[in-house]
């Protein structure tokens, strides 16, 4: 078990949260939300002791052991992947290495052959012969192949190296599992995966997390940071919106109740209050107006964008027409695929990390040469691109409201360029912040504000939510439904798949399959294929 009692943290004058008492009880899966910068990480190092906060105590339930995703995604370059995975353990590790030092020694002291006899019995009940299966399996499900356990970690890209580190907070089997953002960088067959293994986890879990299917999945209980402090909520996110959503309207009513009595209060003692007769009265009713309580809504920390796509012009009946388009690096991604794309379709296209998702979107979308065959466009279509890597598109050293006005049209006004951001809560002087400093969300807002700018008739997106928070993502969900023309899109986020794609671009190795369906269509179909 592990509670705070009266937490505040502070910087400066500013508080992110204040007397914050909860109790995360063993067996129970909490998902931790909020809005970006209302203090999610904040806490979760101050549970597990990387930052002290400002008043308050962290209480951890006596032999209780405590295991955190890291963040240092470089820490653990010189070890092999497996060896990774193993430091999870930190008893089993340190009896695996001792072990491995006495076997590798051509002559042993008294004392070393000594140990020797003893050695097998701990490592043995610590778990050592089953460490390396256990290991394996988590590598296997979170999609590494055994050719790769001896590798160095400094081989892999940021992504992969998350996976191996979230492989080794797993394999400590600790009894307290605190995750930030663990579905970042995960494929959705790698997501799915997870999610089966958290569910059968025995012991107490927190996770941040802006994917909806990973919290509706995983969480028994929603613990909310907003109003600077945390609400608890049973249930999953779908049950904490539904009854957040109750609550505030049972108090609105609640207020409206007590309004309209204070409100025949007064005009009694405004009547009556000169009037000897009544005198009395009034003065019974004045104290019985000073007692009553109309609560005050505290301001949220949540805001939401508005984002509508509309596009500036009519879309023909040619959209995308691609024949036998092919790609290969080093090894090849998919060859001889041909799709014909439609006026009103919403493609996703899935599929595990590294097969080619990316690769595919940005030639149909004319971004990149295929290997082979050709993708023609109608003569109407105005692509509204969303790049997962805006590198290329965002300069650091650039005006926010600057590098927007390059994409307004002629006779732009600097008001009407503000309007734009403000939507995507750029507020005041957030407009004239360099792009350089702003945060991952603020560049994914800014993009979209490009966006809905420019008015394409057609919408390429590249896993557009990697950075946005629930509320973001809510907005862009909700817009992207409203938008009647043609979509592709390349995303992990289950939900926001299943609320939005018509048809299923799948890369396996076996080839692209094409359905003509919605996400949950085709998992039903692949179901019953494996029966």
């Amino acid at each position: 078990m592990i509670t705070t009692s009266k937490i505040t943290m502070r910087f400066g004058k500013t508080a992110l949260f204040e007397d914050v008492s909860v109790k995360f009880i063993p067996g129970n899966r909490y998902g931790l939300i909020g809005a970006n910068g209302s203090g999610k990480s904040t806490f979760m190092k101050i549970l597990t002791g990387q930052l002290d906060q400002s008043d308050g105590v962290v209480t951890i339930g006596n032999g209780c052991t405590l295991g955190y995703l890291r963040q240092d995604h470089s820490a653990f370059d010189e070890q092999s992947i497996i060896d990774t995975v193993y430091t999870g353990n930190d008893k089993l590790w340190k009896l695996h290495c001792e072990r491995e030092y006495l076997y590798s020694q051509d002559e042993l002291t008294d004392a070393e052959n000594d140990r020797c006899s003893h050695i097998e019995e701990e490592f043995g009940d610590a778990g050592g012969y089953t460490m390396e299966a256990e290991a394996a399996a988590l590598l296997i499900g979170l999609g590494f192949t055994e050719d790769l356990f001896e590798q160095k970690m400094d081989v892999l890209q940021g992504g992969f190296k998350l996976r191996v580190l979230l492989a080794q907070v797993l394999f400590g089997q600790p009894d307290i599992l605190l995750l930030d953002e663990p579905t970042n960088h995960l494929d959705m067959g790698s997501i799915e995966w997870l999610v089966d293994l958290l569910k059968r986890y025995s012991g107490t879990i927190l996770t941040i997390s802006h994917d909806r299917f990973f919290l509706n999945q995983v969480c028994t209980h929603i613990a909310d940071l907003d109003f600077h402090e945390i609400r608890m909520f049973p249930g999953n996110y779908d049950d904490f919106t539904i009854a957040s959503l109750e609550a505030r309207e049972l108090q609105e009513k609640a207020n409206k109740k007590v309004e309209k009595q204070a409100n025949e209060l007064k005009a009694f003692i405004s009547r009556f209050s000169s009037n000897a007769s009544k005198a009395k009265q009034a003065t019974s009713r004045k104290k019985t107006l000073d007692k009553l309580d109309i609560k005050k809504f505290k301001a949220s920390s949540r805001v939401s964008p508005f984002i509508r796509f509309a596009a500036k012009t009519r879309l023909g009946d040619k959209v995308i027409d691609a024949k036998e388009i092919s790609k290969a690096y080093d090894e090849k991604l998919f060859s001889n695929f041909s799709c014909t794309i439609g006026p009103e379709e919403r493609i996703a296209i899935i599929g595990k990390n590294g097969t080619g998702k990316t690769t595919l979107l940005n030639i149909l979308c004319d971004q990149l040469k295929s290997d082979s065959g050709h993708v023609k466009f109608g003569e109407t279509i105005d692509i509204g691109l969303f790049p997962q890597d805006s590198s290329g598109l965002l300069e650091p050293g650039v005006k926010a409201i600057d590098w927007l006005g390059r994409f307004a049209a002629s006779g732009t006004s600097e008001v009407e360029l503000r309007s734009f951001m403000g939507r995507m809560l750029f507020r005041g002087e957030d407009v004239m912040k360099k792009i350089g400093v702003l945060s991952g969300g603020e560049k994914a807002r800014l993009i979209l504000s490009k966006m809905t700018m420019e008015g394409g008739n057609v919408l390429a997106l590249d896993e557009p939510t990697n950075h946005l928070d629930l509320e973001s993502i809510e907005a862009l969900n909700f817009a992207l439904s409203l938008f009647t023309n043609t979509l592709i899109f390349v995303s992990h986020d289950h939900r926001f798949i299943a609320t939005l794609a018509t048809r299923i671009f799948e890369i396996t190795e076996a080839g692209i399959i094409d359905y003509p369906g919605t996400l949950d269509e085709y998992e039903a179909m692949k179901k019953s294929q494996k029966k």
